[in-house]
């Protein structure tokens, strides 16, 4: 049985912080502010994996209340998710993400993204598609206030 979940996240900027996206430190004047990394892309990873299968977000799973995982890398929480995946017998047949955000440049780093994020969830890097895409300059994304990522997966139960 095949099962698709989708998944959405936005983060505002933060001076001070580093830039993390699909696990991949990037170079710019601001992070995402976050309790964990704060990574928009593998969140909404984790929201499109845990709603395929029927489960509560990562807030829920993750919690920003939990002080034992703050500062958390976002590719842990994506490995979280695998393994809640397998345990229900599930296995990913693929992801799909977009990242929206007016800068900094993202095509140089959609390599790196794709691996680190296929050998957190077990798969294929030719199983995840990452692209990027800005909201011409409209709304708090277009003004540069955060970046936002929407996501889809497929899975499989075993």
């Amino acid at each position: 049985m095949f099962r698709s979940g989708i998944g959405y996240d936005a983060h505002r900027f933060k001076e001070g912080r580093k830039l993390i996206l699909g696990g991949v430190e990037i170079a710019h004047t601001r992070g995402l502010d976050g309790h964990s990394d704060a990574d928009v892309l593998s969140h909404a990873i984790a929201d499109a994996l845990l709603g395929a299968i029927g489960e509560r977000d990562i807030g829920h799973h993750f919690p920003n209340s939990d002080e034992s995982i703050r500062g958390m890398s976002s590719l842990e929480i994506l490995r979280g998710v695998g393994k809640l995946l397998a345990a229900q017998n599930y296995r990913v047949a693929n992801v799909d993400a977009t990242l929206i955000a007016e800068a900094p440049q993202i095509g140089p780093h959609l390599a790196a993204m794709r691996a680190r994020i296929s050998e957190a969830i077990g798969i294929d890097v030719a199983q995840v598609g990452i692209k990027a895409t800005t909201n011409e300059g409209m709304g708090a994304i277009g003004r540069e206030e955060g970046m936002a990522a929407m996501a889809v997966a497929s899975v499989e139960q075993e």
